[in-house]
């Protein structure tokens, strides 16, 4: 049995059979409109979710299962049923679980003790899905090949820039983390990354985009992180995606935010509007890359 819990665990050749599955199920929806027919997906959210819940429960009908959504706050664990507990109940229920949550290391325990596939819908450590949809979306666009500059701007200390800098290492691209001092990246994460390609961490921010071929930025105060906001605004300010940081990228250089976007903060609506933008063929691209790794860890592609 396979689980999709981190980056961290993918090899080269295990991206790339995503990514093909993905561009399959994409060109060819009809041919996978049965291909997980009477199969259950249980859905456990802890944490808030617009993209992740409905391309996972819109990916299951479209192959021809079924999604149950399933809230901590209305469900047992909120009244202390354990995580352990939880997921060999689930386990016992569905085919396969996607589990959104707070902390890695519950997503490890319901992996322990579910019995099926379990894939990571986000946690503090890690977002896999996400970056797996977005190298699918650089890809497509001619940005995914070796030698090419990735830089992610604002907080790189994070579960997205985590698994960006692995996925894009992993595939041949250089990585620039953009970030200002204080907020630095996981050196755990820097280290593994650096052991397949380029990874350089650079504070000012127009030098760290130089020459990018995709910039790519996030919220600056994520679920969580509320108190922190004030001080965050001030740190990360000067690191904002706008039409002046720009213009030290590549003319043909794509721009990446993986949603929801705080327009006029981290990203202004120039840039996440403008000709470079992917955004929204990056969000559609998590429906796609959602369905691979379901057909993927349910044996079925």
């Amino acid at each position: 049995m396979e689980n999709l819990l981190s980056i961290w665990e993918l090899d080269r050749k295990k991206i790339e059979g995503y990514l093909a599955l993905a561009g399959e199920v994409k060109k060819n929806r009809e041919r996978y409109l049965h291909a997980l027919e009477g199969k259950v997906l249980a859905m456990v959210f802890e944490k808030a979710s617009t993209r992740t819940r409905v391309s996972f429960e819109a990916g299951m009908a479209q192959l021809g299962g079924h999604a149950i959504y399933f809230d901590f706050t209305s469900s047992q664990l909120s009244r202390g049923e354990s995580m352990a507990d939880t997921a060999r109940t689930l386990g016992r229920y569905v085919d396969i679980i996607m589990a959104r949550l707070y902390k890695h290391a519950d997503l490890l325990e319901i992996a322990k003790y579910a019995g099926v596939p379990v894939i990571n819908g986000l946690t503090d450590v890690e977002h896999p899905c996400q970056a797996l949809g977005d190298l699918l979306t650089m890809q497509e666009k001619g940005k995914l090949r070796k030698g090419a500059k990735f830089a992610f701007v604002g907080d790189a200390a994070f579960n997205m820039a985590n698994s960006l800098m692995l996925a894009c290492t992993k595939m041949g691209m250089d990585v620039a983390l953009v970030c200002p001092k204080g907020y630095p990246p996981n050196p755990k994460f820097v280290k593994e990354a650096q052991r397949f390609g380029k990874v350089e961490i650079c504070n000012d921010a127009a030098e760290g985009v130089k020459g990018a071929d995709v910039l790519y930025t996030d919220v600056w105060v994520s679920m969580g992180m509320e108190e922190e906001k004030a001080e965050r605004m001030r740190a990360f300010a000067p690191y904002q995606l706008n039409g002046e940081l720009l213009s030290h990228a590549k003319k043909d250089c794509i721009v990446m935010h993986c949603l929801p976007a705080h327009r006029g903060l981290e990203i202004t609506n120039e840039v996440i509007d403008g000709k470079n933008s992917v955004v929204w063929d990056q969000a559609e691209n998590r429906l796609h890359i959602q369905k691979a790794i379901m057909l993927r860890l349910l044996g079925k592609a």
